[in-house]
C-alpha cells in the first residue's frame, strides 16, 4: 500500500508544472473576485447589505492562512503572467489566447491604486475605508474612476472566464455544465455592476454635512499627508510593474537576436514541406510561424497530446523531455522516444518528422465534440474473447464459423448496450466494450459487472440454441478493469474510429487472458470491485504480476458470471 502511495504521488508531482501552478494561483484568485462580485451584487438590496457582506467577505480572506494563500496567488500569478509574456515567441494563436494573455496583464495597472488605497491604508494607517467611503471616492470626489472601476471589473472577469474555459472545455462535463456556466458568467458580473451603480447612487442621494462628518473622518479616509504618501507608493508600484513589462520586452528582443546569432535549424515535416526557424522555438512555434497546419486542442500548454509527433531517424541527441512533457506522454502510454510533443520540444539541430494527429481532423472534430478530438477521462473497458474459437475453425466451414461467432458477438453487444455501455472493437472473435462515457464512476463498475452477468445469460441462451450445432458449448473469459485512458478518434482519414487508448485498456486486455491460467470466467480489478462497492470479502483475492508493472496488481475473479446480479444487488441493498 505505502509503495502504491509513493507511486501515486509521484505521479502527481510529475504533472505539476508552471502551468499547474498558473492555473491553481488563477482559481484562488478566482474564487476572491466571485466572492467580491457577489458582496457587490447585494449593493442592489441596500448600503446594509453591502456592509453585512462585506463583513463575511473580509472575514474570509483576511484570515491570515487565508490571506498568505491568496497574496501569494496575486504576485505568483503575476509574476507567471509576465513570464508568459516573455516566454511567448509566436502569437498566431487563436484570437482568445492573446486576448486572455493581454488582459492579464492589464489587470494590475487597473486595480493598484484601488489595493494601494484601500488595503496598504488600512495596514500603515489603519484607514477604515469601506463601502460609503470607497464609493464616496468613486462617485463624487473622482467620477472618472467610475469607468475605471466596471472597466477592471469587466477584465479581470473576462480573463478568469476565458482561463476557466481553456481549462475546462476538454472535460467530461464540460458540454453538460456549459450552458449553467454561460449563465453564471453573464449574471454575476451584471448584477455586481447593478449593485456598485445602486451603491454609488445611494451615496449621492444621501450626501450631506452630516453625512460626511460621520463618514468621512480622518480615521476612515486618512489624511491629506497620509493619501499623498499612497499616491506616491501608487505611482512607484506602477512604474515598477510597467518596467517589469518593459523588461520582459527587451528580453524577448535580445533572445531573438541571440537565438537568431546561434544559428538556425530545418524541420522537415515528412511530407516534402521544409521551415528554417532559429534554435530554441519549440516545433509548434514553428509550425505557426511558418502557417504549417499543426493539431493542437489546448493551445501549446502540454495538456493534451494532440500536437504529438514521431521522430523520423536517430533522436538520441534530442532534448530530455521536461517534467511535464514526460508526464503526459506517460498518460497516454507512449513510452516510445521518438514520440515527443511539438509544444515542448525545442530542436537544436536539424529535424525529421511526421504529424501523429491530422491537423484538419482536430479543428473539425473540435467544433462539435472536443471528444472526438482526445480527452482523458475515467472509463471501465471490458474485455471479452470467445474461448476455442481457432480449433472450431479447423473442423468447420468458414461460413459456419463466421455465423457463430457473429452470433456470439451480438450476444456479448447485446449485453453490453442493454447494461449502459458501448461495444467498441471487435478483434476476431473478441470484444472490447467500455463503461462510463456518460455516467459516473460508480454506475460504470456495477455497469461492468451486471454486463458481465447478462453475457453469461446471453451465452447460455446461445448455447441451448446451438445445441445440435457445437460439440461443446461456447465459453468465454472477461477481463475488467477500470482508470484514466485517452478516447477520440484514432485511424485515417475515412477509416478513423472511436476507442479508447492507455493503461487500463492494456491491462483489461491482461486480465481477460488470465481467465485461462486462474480457471474462471471473470477477472476484475480490485479498484473495480471497490468503486462498484462490493465489500472485499465478496470474491476471492489474488495478486497477480501484470507486464510492464513493477508491483503485483491485486485482482478478483468470478467462477460463474451468472452469480454477479445477485451480489450487486445485494451489495447495493446493504449501501442503501
Amino acid at each position: 500500500m505505502a509503495a502504491l502511495f509513493r507511486e501515486q504521488l509521484t505521479t502527481l508531482l510529475r504533472g505539476i508544472g508552471l502551468r499547474q501552478v498558473r492555473l491553481v494561483s488563477g482559481l484562488i484568485l478566482f474564487a476572491y473576485l466571485i466572492s467580491h462580485f457577489l458582496n457587490h451584487a447585494l449593493g442592489n438590496i441596500s448600503m446594509e447589505a453591502l456592509a453585512g457582506g462585506l463583513y463575511l467577505h473580509t472575514t474570509l480572506w483576511q484570515f491570515l492562512p487565508v490571506a498568505i494563500l491568496f497574496y501569494t496567488a496575486c504576485l505568483v500569478h503575476t509574476a507567471l503572467g509576465i513570464w508568459a509574456l516573455y516566454e511567448r515567441r509566436q502569437f498566431r494563436w487563436k484570437a482568445i489566447e492573446p486576448l486572455q494573455l493581454v488582459l492579464g496583464l492589464s489587470v494590475p495597472m487597473l486595480v493598484i491604486a484601488h489595493i494601494i488605497g484601500v488595503r496598504l491604508g488600512q495596514t500603515l494607517y489603519g484607514h477604515e475605508k469601506m463601502y460609503p467611503q470607497v464609493l464616496f471616492l468613486y462617485w463624487v470626489s473622482a467620477p472618472y474612476r467610475i469607468w475605471l472601476m466596471l472597466a477592471v471589473m469587466t477584465i479581470a472577469w473576462m480573463h478568469g472566464c476565458i482561463g476557466l474555459y481553456l481549462w475546462l472545455r476538454m472535460k467530461a462535463f464540460f458540454k453538460r455544465a456549459a450552458p449553467f456556466l454561460l449563465a453564471a458568467a453573464v449574471l454575476i458580473p451584471t448584477l455586481a455592476m447593478l449593485g456598485f451603480y445602486q451603491g454609488g447612487r445611494n451615496v449621492v442621494d444621501n450626501d450631506s454635512r452630516e453625512w460626511r462628518a460621520e463618514n468621512l473622518t480622518p480615521s476612515q479616509v486618512g489624511t491629506r499627508e497620509q493619501q499623498a504618501t499612497l499616491d506616491r507608493i501608487t505611482e512607484y508600484a506602477l512604474i515598477f510593474y510597467l518596467g517589469l513589462l518593459g523588461v520582459a520586452l527587451l528580453a524577448k528582443g535580445a533572445r531573438a537576436i541571440n537565438e537568431r546569432r546561434r544559428g538556425m535549424v530545418n524541420l522537415s515535416y515528412g511530407n516534402g514541406r521544409t521551415v528554417r526557424v532559429p534554435k530554441g522555438l519549440s516545433v509548434l512555434e514553428a509550425s505557426l510561424r511558418n502557417n504549417v497546419p499543426h493539431a493542437s486542442v489546448c493551445g501549446g500548454r502540454a495538456r493534451c497530446s494532440t500536437c504529438r509527433i514521431r521522430i523520423i531517424g536517430d533522436c538520441s541527441g534530442l532534448p530530455e523531455p521536461s517534467q511535464r512533457e514526460a508526464f503526459v506522454l506517460g498518460r497516454v502510454g507512449a513510452a516510445d522516444p521518438s514520440i515527443r510533443l511539438a509544444c515542448q520540444l525545442r530542436p537544436a539541430a536539424d529535424l525529421s518528422f511526421f504529424q501523429l494527429f491530422l491537423p484538419h481532423t482536430a479543428a473539425d472534430g473540435h467544433g462539435s465534440n472536443p471528444t472526438r478530438i482526445g480527452q482523458e477521462r475515467y472509463l471501465v473497458n471490458m474485455f471479452v474473447d470467445m474461448r476455442g474459437s481457432t480449433k472450431m475453425a479447423e473442423k468447420r466451414l468458414p461460413f459456419d464459423t463466421v455465423f457463430i461467432v457473429n452470433r456470439f458477438l451480438g450476444a456479448v453487444s447485446q449485453a453490453v448496450l442493454e447494461s449502459g455501455g458501448m461495444p467498441n472493437q471487435f478483434v476476431g472473435d473478441g470484444m472490447l466494450a467500455l463503461f462510463g462515457l456518460s455516467t459516473s464512476r460508480q454506475d460504470a463498475c456495477r455497469q461492468a459487472l451486471r454486463a458481465a452477468a447478462m453475457i453469461a445469460a446471453n451465452v447460455d441462451e446461445l448455447n441451448k440454441f446451438l445445441a445440435h450445432d457445437l460439440r461443446e458449448p461456447i465459453r468465454f473469459g472477461i477481463g475488467i478493469n477500470g482508470g484514466e485512458v485517452i478516447v477520440g478518434d484514432i485511424g485515417y482519414r475515412d477509416h478513423m474510429v472511436f476507442t479508447a487508448l492507455g493503461d487500463a485498456v492494456n491491462v483489461a486486455a491482461r486480465l481477460q487472458d488470465m481467465t485461462k491460467s486462474l480457471a474462471c470466467e471473470v477477472v476484475v480489478s480490485d479498484e473495480v470491485r471497490a468503486t462498484a462497492g462490493l465489500s472485499a470479502d465478496a470474491l476471492p483475492q489474488h495478486d497477480v504480476e501484470i507486464r510492464g508493472r513493477n508491483e503485483p496488481m491485486i485482482v478478483r475473479t468470478i467462477a460463474d458470471a451468472r452469480m454477479l446480479p445477485a451480489l450487486v444487488n445485494e451489495e447495493h441493498s446493504a449501501a442503501a
